[in-house]
Formats: structure tokens, sequence, C-alpha cells
């Protein structure tokens, strides 16, 4: 057996890991944040999807105006002619971070612009979560299942989908402040310090401030201090982890405009405050505990469970009325669609109709998150290897997650930071229980042999040998008595042979726990082909799959790579060739993109706070085209923008998301009805569609000359040719379709031109009859 390891060599082999972890860190975020860069590569620095449009603007306005005019900015080209108060209705977590980041580079003299600040922000702070997620994974299982979390987090596609360069949502900093704010929360557990309970409260705080997913963390960490509760663990440390946060973190939250009193008054909330009531109760009763005998401790606990129960039914009682009162029962919809997932597809169509408010496929999982599907059931086994409440609380992430990304598939955004946790924990333990069979078969057996023997460490003789140094120890315990110096002696020898017992003990389990030395090297390169295997997959994801901003298309054939630049297009066209004051009305998909790109109002935008605004667009589309004339020109609307993917293909046009505007619109006016718009319950656009469909503005517009442009009016999205080919528009003019049709702009015709028209014909004809009858008149009685 080899010799012992000196306090010196801890101490210089503990400075070493600590400098090689700093500098596997720095490697890591590095990682992390070059390989969101793909985008910027393989295309241009521009920002994506069409939310990160308004947060660019708005960042925009900020970093010219400054923060207070920022928090009273009425925004009047948005919601016509209704607008919308920003500052009162944003998350400003986002905002507030690029802006600052802006103005700290431009103090040192580093003139980036605001759009590329907004660009580099998601890369940038995945680097922060992966390392927040290595501090967070240090608490639960130590540092090495750290370092293997941080990794995995760096590289992994869910993640990666909503982080590259240029996607610059509130996800881009929300996941790293929910990383931070849960290892915030473990820290103050496993210490019990109320330094890290006041940092917890702070990055809940910043959390509130950035996402409306920080309803997550409220509910996620009570649970997990009724767990504790409910299992016999509360201690002081659980008390200093979660009070300080329900008390501090809802009074800064309530400082967000947009949460305001929200943070008290929904049903979201409700379950921090109950925790937080029998968080006090238990720790009543332990007080009671420490000072009351027995006799009295159960009196006393009869009272104070009668006054709690008292308490806690009258609360209850009020939230009870509270919620009745609320036809939602106190819960936004997006949390009740959540808590049933049938929800929003009965009562609120808007939310249902968002593609990233769908369940996930299957394949899915393995896209966003790989091989970690397999690796985190080994993960959630090493938790129980002992439970501690760290380990507890990154099971219960782990299966809450799991829940809410099977409902909705934006949330597998929350599913891959604990999918990372679980699959680090994994490889680290398994790491750990491989090489250190390698290490003990090729080192220890040779020291072993030599100096114990290979019998003395089978545990048939491990009890005798328990027993001879027992033996030994009490005999020179009685010759050493006479004196203080022997009685040192006799320490320092127990000492050493408890020592020599301790370490013979842990080389006895180390035996047991040996592996083969062929299975342990097949493991290890296993394990490293499975690495391999994960790494290429997100280099994939992150190169081809998740790069492309929206907003610029791509195509490959045997004639090379087409692009497809049509938005950009159509937006530059509204901005140099309308007014400063026309309004345009689209579908609320590309709200934000025309107000931030063409500079122009809006009707409805990506916000959808207003419903009835949402569903008079849905049934203007969904008219025929005099009625969606009438109801156009009432919101004194010039422009009508469609996107149309029938020529090339393009999927998501708005003729696959007209059935959406048909069931919004039927949900405020009954008299649009989507059966009048399905043939036997399909949604056709060929000949046998119905005549409400074949009539409606919608199919006008998207189809208008499409026959013209390929021949026969083939679509090659819906695979068939369509059912009205010619017709021509009597209330709308086309003024412009881009390259590749992807885009088409219409303008109202002005009434006035037609009701002039027709008065001049009547007045003409009213002319012509008097001047008759007059000249006939004049022709019989010319003196008349």
């Amino acid at each position: 057996m080899s010799s012992p390891e000196t306090a010196s060599e801890r101490t210089v082999r503990h400075a070493f890991g600590n400098v090689l972890a700093f500098f596997v860190l720095l490697l890591i975020g590095v990682l992390a944040f070059s390989i969101r860069l793909f985008s910027v590569i393989k295309y241009e620095s521009v920002i994506h999807e069409f939310d990160p449009y308004f947060n660019y603007r708005v960042t925009q306005f900020l970093t010219k105006n400054g923060i207070y005019d920022f928090w009273n900015w009425f925004d009047d080209r948005t919601w016509y002619p209704l607008g919308r108060v920003i500052g009162g209705t944003v998350y400003p977590g986002l905002t507030l971070t690029a802006g600052t980041l802006w103005w700290v580079l431009h103090s040192l003299n580093i003139p980036l612009s605001v759009e590329t600040v907004c660009v580099f922000t998601a890369p940038t702070f995945s680097a922060f979560a992966s390392w927040a997620t290595y501090l967070l994974t240090k608490e639960v299982k130590g540092p090495g299942a750290g370092l293997a979390a941080a990794t995995l987090l760096g590289m992994v596609p869910s993640y990666i989908s909503r982080s590259v360069a240029g996607s610059y949502d509130n996800e881009a900093v929300a996941i790293f402040a929910l990383i931070f704010t849960f290892f915030l929360y473990i820290k103050t557990l496993n210490t019990g310090s109320l330094f890290y309970a006041t940092l917890n409260a702070i990055s809940y705080f910043y959390m509130v401030c950035s996402w409306g997913g920080y309803t997550f963390i409220i509910n996620l960490i009570p649970i997990h201090v009724l767990l504790c509760i409910v299992t016999g663990r509360y201690s002081s440390r659980l008390y200093i982890a979660y009070a300080p946060l329900v008390v501090l973190g809802t009074l800064l939250a309530a400082l967000v405009p947009v949460v305001g009193f929200n943070a008290v008054m929904t049903s979201e909330h409700f379950a921090s405050f109950l925790v937080f009531i029998i968080l006090h109760v238990v720790a009543l009763v332990y007080y009671i505990k420490g000072i009351l005998s027995p006799r009295m401790f159960k009196v006393a606990v009869t009272l104070v469970l009668s006054i709690g129960l008292a308490v806690c039914c009258a609360v209850i009682s009020i939230l009870i009325a509270v919620v009745a009162s609320s036809p939602t029962k106190g819960w936004s919809g997006r949390s009740l669609s959540l808590l049933d997932p049938t929800y929003a597809s009965k009562y609120i169509p808007i939310i249902a109709s968002v593609s990233e408010h769908q369940p996930p496929a299957w394949p899915s999982y393995f896209m966003d998150i790989n091989v970690l599907a397999f690796l985190v059931p080994a993960g959630i086994i090493a938790c129980f290897l002992p439970l501690s409440d760290a380990s507890s609380f990154a099971v219960l992430y782990i299966v809450t997650s799991v829940y809410f990304s099977g409902v909705m598939v934006r949330l597998m955004l929350v599913l891959a930071p604990a999918a990372c946790i679980m699959s680090g924990i994994a490889l680290s333990e398994a790491f750990d229980a491989l090489t250190g069979s390698i290490k003990f078969q090729l080192l220890g057996f040779s020291t072993e042999n030599s100096q114990v023997g290979v019998g003395d460490a089978s545990p048939d003789n491990a009890p005798a040998q328990k027993n001879a140094v027992k033996s030994d120890a009490s005999e020179n315990t009685l010759k050493d008595r006479t004196s203080r110096k022997n009685k040192k002696k006799e320490k320092e020898r127990g000492k050493e042979e408890q020592g020599g017992q301790s370490s013979l003990q842990s080389q006895i389990k180390m035996r047991l726990q040996v592996l083969p030395l062929e299975s342990s090297i097949i493991g290890v390169f296993l394990l490293i082909m499975l690495g391999a295997f994960y790494v290429v997959h997100c280099v994939w994801a992150a190169a081809e799959a998740y790069s492309a901003p929206s907003i610029v298309l791509t195509s490959h054939s045997q004639n090379g790579l087409h692009v497809f630049d049509d938005f950009r297009e159509a937006y530059a066209w509204l901005r140099h060739n309308t007014e400063v004051d026309d309004k345009v009305a689209s579908w609320w998909d590309y709200g934000y993109q025309t107000t931030a790109m063409a500079n122009r109002t809006v009707i409805v935008d990506n916000n959808t706070w207003n419903n009835t605004h949402i569903a008079t667009v849905g049934t203007a589309m969904s008219s025929p085209e005099k009625a969606a004339w009438e109801i156009f020109n009432s919101l004194d609307v010039k422009y009508v923008l469609v996107v149309f993917g029938g020529l090339v293909g393009y999927p998501s046009d708005d003729i696959n998301k007209f059935l959406w505007m048909v069931r919004i619109g039927g949900g405020v006016f009954p008299h649009i009805k989507e059966p009048d718009y399905l043939r036997d319950g399909q949604y056709r656009i060929d000949s046998q569609a119905t005549p409400t469909m074949l009539n409606c503005l919608m199919y006008k517009l998207s189809y208008y000359r499409f026959v013209d442009a390929d021949g026969k009016g083939f679509d090659r999205v819906r695979q068939t040719e369509i059912g009205k080919k010619h017709f021509k528009l009597t209330h709308f003019e086309e003024v412009f379709t881009t390259h590749h049709w992807m885009v088409r702009i219409y303008k109202l015709k002005p009434p006035k031109n037609r009701i002039r028209g027709k008065a001049k014909k009547s007045k003409s004809k009213a002319s012509s009859i008097s001047s008759s009858k007059k000249s006939t008149k004049i022709k019989k009685n010319p003196w008349l």
C-alpha cells in the first residue's frame, strides 16, 4: 500500500486542481461563445427571428434617449390606434443589459454599434451560463461533475437554438439568471449564509426583469422547501435560504413595472407564500422543542399546530375568494396552458397558434439534447447516492422541466440545463469508477502485495485485523499510563493506527468496487466515443440547423446556394416608397419587423396583448374583398402585407397560418365560422375548396396573378394547383411583389375616386335626362 499523502502534498494538489479548473472553465467559455458564431460567419451580423427586432428597436431608443424616457415611452407606431406603453409592458432585463454593455464599451473608447452589441449579447451570456452551471453542479456533486455539466451546456443544441449570435431575445440572458439563482439558493442551503441569501434575492430580481419564466423559480424552490420539511430535513440553513428570497425577492419583483402587484395578486405566486407560512410554523415548533420539556412541548405543539392550521385555513380561504373572483382563477393564459395542455386550444387560440407553444415531437428530444436523454437517468440515480438537499433539488428540477418541456416545445430551453447537470453527474461518476478501477489495478496491486499482502486485504481477514489492532492499542495504553509523555506517544500511535485502519478499510472497499481492467478500458473508450458523437451533433446543429436567420433564407440545389432576401427587400420598399405616417396591416407575426425595419405604423404585432384587435385583422383576412376593405379602411390602413411561399416552397406563409386567423377571428366575431373554409373537414385551396375560401381576402392577395408566374398556378407548399386562377381585385391594387414572390404588398384603393366616379356617372345620366326633357319642352313651348 502506498504511503499516505502529506498535508503539503494535498495543498499543492488542491491548488494545481483549482488552477487547472480555472483554465478549463476559460476554454469552456470560449467554446460556448465561438460555437454560436456560425450565423455571423455563414451569413452576416444581423438580428434574427421576429421578437428580437422589437428588443433591438427598444435598445436603440434606450441608448439614444436615456432610461427615464425609456420608462415613459409611449409607442404610437404599434397597435394603431391604441398604441403601447413600452416601459410598463416589457421585461427590461435584456434591454438594460445590452444598453449597459454598450455604455461600458463606449466609455472604454470601443465604438461598437448598438446592433453589434445586441448580436453578440446571447453568445456572451451563454459563456456566463456555462460557468453558472459549473458552480451549481459543483455544489451538488463536486467540481468534476461541474466541469462536465458546463461543457455539455456550452454545446447543447436546445440552448444554442435560442442563443446564437443575432438571437437577441429575453432567453439570451434569462437562462443565465435562472441557473445562477438556483446556484445561489443551493449555496445558501449548504452554507446557511445570509450573504448568499441576499445575493439570491438580487439574482431572482434580475431574472424577473429578464423573462416571464421567473414563475418557474418561485414555484420550484417552494416545492423543494416543502419536500425538505416533509422528509424531515428542516434546518436553519433551509430557513435562511428561503425566507429572505420570498420577502426581499417579492419586494424587488414588485418594482418591475410589467409585474407590479402581480407579484402578490396572481396564483403563480401563492404557493411561495403558503410554503412561507408553513416554514415559519415548523421553525416555531423546532424552537419551542429546544426550550421546553417533552411534556410541555407536546402541549405547545398542539397549541401551535392549532393556531397554525387556523391561520393556514384563513389564508387559504382568502386566496380561494380572490381566485374565485377571476374567470381564469388568477392564472395567466400561458400558465393555464402549461397546467392543462388542452386549455389554449379550447379557449385562447392566439396562444395555441404560436408554433413554439406546441408540444414537441419525440425526435425533437434527440435533436435538442441528443445523448443527454440517455445519461439523465444515470444522473438521477447518482443523485440518490447519497441523497442530500442539493441533489434532491437537482432531481426535482429535472422532473419538473421534463414535464413542462413535454407540454410546450419552447420550454426545452428550461430542460437543457437540468439535462446537462444530470448528464455531467453521470459522466463524472462513471469516469471516477472506471479510471479508479484502472488506477487501482495498474498502480495499487504491486504496492499492496509488497506491504500488506493479498490475503490481508480480503474481507474475511478484515475483522481479525481490526481485533488485532484493538488488542495492541489496549496493551500499549496499559503500559504507557505512567507519564504524560507516554500519553502523548499513545495518542500519536493511536492516530497512526486509526489512519492505517481507515486506509485499510478504504482499500478493501475500493477492491470490492473494482471492475476488470479490460472492462474499465472499454468503458472509458465508449464514454469518449459518446462524447465525440455529442460534439459532432452539436457542431452540426449550430452550423446548419440553428444558425440561419429567419429573415434571410437559403436553399441548396444542383446550381449551388440560393439566397432569399425577400423580407428585407419588402421592408426596404415600404421604408422608401411610402409616407412616414402610413399604416401597414399584416398578420401579427410580422409586426415587430415592419416597425423596426420599415419604420411604419402597424395594426398588430408580436406582443399579442389585445386579442380583439388581432381578431379584427383575422376577420378582415377571412372576409370577402369588399368587407375586408371596409374593416381596413376603418383602421386607417393604407397597405396590406402578406407572406406567400407557394412559388418557392416556403412553408411558413400566411396560407398555412390562415386557419388560425379564422379561429381567432371567429372567437370574437361569430359570423366567421371555420367549417365554412373546410371541405368535408379538410383545408383545401384547389378546385375542391369552398366558395368562402376562394373568395376571402387572404386567398386573393396570395394567389393574385400567380398563374402568370409559373403558367399553371401550382402551389409548391400545398402540392396542388389552385382552384381559382383568373380573377381581378376591385378594392386593392398590387404595388410590390418581391423577387421570389415571398412578400406581396397591396394598397387600398381610395374610396373617394370610386364614389366620385359613380357620382359623375349618375350626374351625367341625370343631366342628360333633364336636358332631353328640357329640349323637348323647349321644342314644344319655346316661350316657356
